[in-house]
């Protein structure tokens, strides 16, 4: 994947209010491994339209780290999932991969 994640669209939106936008980094830090630990477990056991109601979750996430085309994948999971094809979880997991990285070199 080519894409990095940022953070300009959490500074764009705190307006230099870093309090906001430590809450909002410690919000998705907390959220994000606990979602990704679910996705996991529902394809697991096979639930796979629970997996596409995570996988919407995150993929919020992965716009707002201005992960566009992670983001994009994701909409194109979710709709897969919802009808039964898991063929993009390998890609969805290389995203993931970079949004945990990028998670712990900021925290």
């Amino acid at each position: 994947m080519g894409e990095e994640p940022n953070l300009n669209y959490i500074k764009e939106i705190a307006g230099g209010n870093e309090e906001f936008e430590k809450k909002f980094l410690a919000i998705i830090q907390t959220e994000f491994p606990k979602e990704k630990e679910e996705y996991l477990k529902n394809l697991d056991d096979k639930e796979l339209e629970e997996s596409a109601k995570v996988v919407h979750k995150i993929k919020h996430k992965l716009g707002i780290l201005g992960l566009n085309d992670g983001y994009k994948l994701a909409i194109k999971h979710e709709e897969g999932l919802k009808y039964g094809d898991a063929k993009l979880k390998d890609d969805f997991m290389d995203v993931l991969k970079v949004v945990e990285e990028f998670i712990l070199k900021i925290a």
